[in-house]
């Protein structure tokens, strides 16, 4: 990259990093249940009473959720401004594909089959989505290419089939898990703790360094595929790459939240538009604007009810939905 392309890489990070950092502090004072602001600031800044309920409440609780939100965020939002670009469609994304029903498909199929989060209903999570990739992508091709206009109605009938698959295995279950699995597919962030945060980071992060690393050829794709070939870009493996990284982020996330929709298609949009098309700086944008943005969205979740809480994938709804028709009417402008 050259010398400008990285100074405004860097501005854009650290400013959302800024935007991130304060969010994050935001989730770490704010909870369904109260506590004295300046003990929770003394904990954060390396004070007060380690074994407090305080403590545990802020590290045991609410920091393995905030982290576990901001990796979600970011997870979702990259992977809406991947499929947003190999498909060149404006409104592509993995809960709008499909590939997140697909995973949560796979990832129920594990949890009644008893098998643990990680290996076991991580890699049916990750064989859902890409059948299902795979299913819709069959469904909207012709002889020799994708058909944009066809995809999203293809997305949107193996959505609807993935659905009714979910329902037929929740239907099936009459033990106490049947509460846990609906919650779970209406986005939950509650069910965490440090070590399903450490390995889900671990599976996160070579993610991200692979699609930064594909920024340019993601820049060259969007000028079409014929383009993009003329210029030295091996259409054909890095898409594969892409869709792999993706769909395996995406599964990653989906064993521990569930279904949450509209992050990958606002964010990307949002990012866009405040920082222009270049993906080198899109990709570093999207991990820290998306994190920043489903932390935020999980603070509502969890404060705005009177008691308990609300799943965060209706706050990512209610917010999203308006919020992305208004971004698309701006962009046709």
């Amino acid at each position: 990259m050259n010398h400008r392309v990285v100074k405004r890489t860097l501005n854009v990070s650290v400013l959302l990093c800024l935007v991130l950092a304060a969010s994050t502090v935001l989730g770490l004072f704010t909870g369904s249940t109260g506590q004295n602001p300046w003990e929770v600031l003394a904990l954060i800044t390396g004070g007060g009473d380690p074994d407090s309920v305080t403590a545990s409440i802020i590290w045991r609780i609410r920091l393995p959720r905030v982290l576990l939100a901001s990796m979600i965020g970011a997870t979702l939002s990259l992977g809406g401004l991947v499929f947003q670009t190999l498909l060149r469609n404006p409104i592509a994304e993995p809960y709008v594909l499909g590939i997140s029903g697909g995973s949560a498909v796979g990832a129920i199929l594990g949890i009644l089959l008893g098998l643990s989060r990680f290996p076991g209903v991580a890699s049916f999570a990750f064989a859902g989505s890409m059948l299902t990739l795979l299913l819709v992508v069959s469904i909207s091709s012709g002889q020799s290419s994708v058909r944009k206009d066809s995809l999203i109605l293809a997305g949107v009938m193996v959505n609807a089939f993935c659905s009714s698959i979910i329902m037929f295995m929740v239907s099936l279950t009459r033990d106490s898990r049947l509460h846990n699995i609906l919650f779970w597919l209406m986005g939950d962030l509650s069910i965490t703790d440090q070590k399903q945060v450490l390995m889900l980071f671990g599976v996160l992060l070579p993610c991200f360094v692979v699609l930064f690393l594909f920024a340019n050829s993601m820049n060259l794709l969007l000028m079409g595929e014929d383009m993009a070939a003329g210029m030295g870009v091996d259409v054909r493996l890095i898409s594969l790459a892409l869709l792999g990284t993706t769909s395996l982020m995406v599964s990653a996330t989906v064993c521990h939240s569930g279904l949450l929709g509209f992050v990958g298609l606002v964010i990307p949009h949002l990012l866009r538009l405040l920082f222009g098309a270049d993906h080198r700086v899109l990709i570093p944008a999207c991990v820290f604007g998306g994190a920043a943005y489903l932390v935020l969205c999980d603070l509502v979740a969890r404060t705005l009810p009177a008691h308990g809480e609300m799943p965060v994938g209706v706050v990512t709804a209610m917010i999203g939905a308006p919020l992305f028709i208004f971004l698309l009417a701006k962009s046709r402008k």
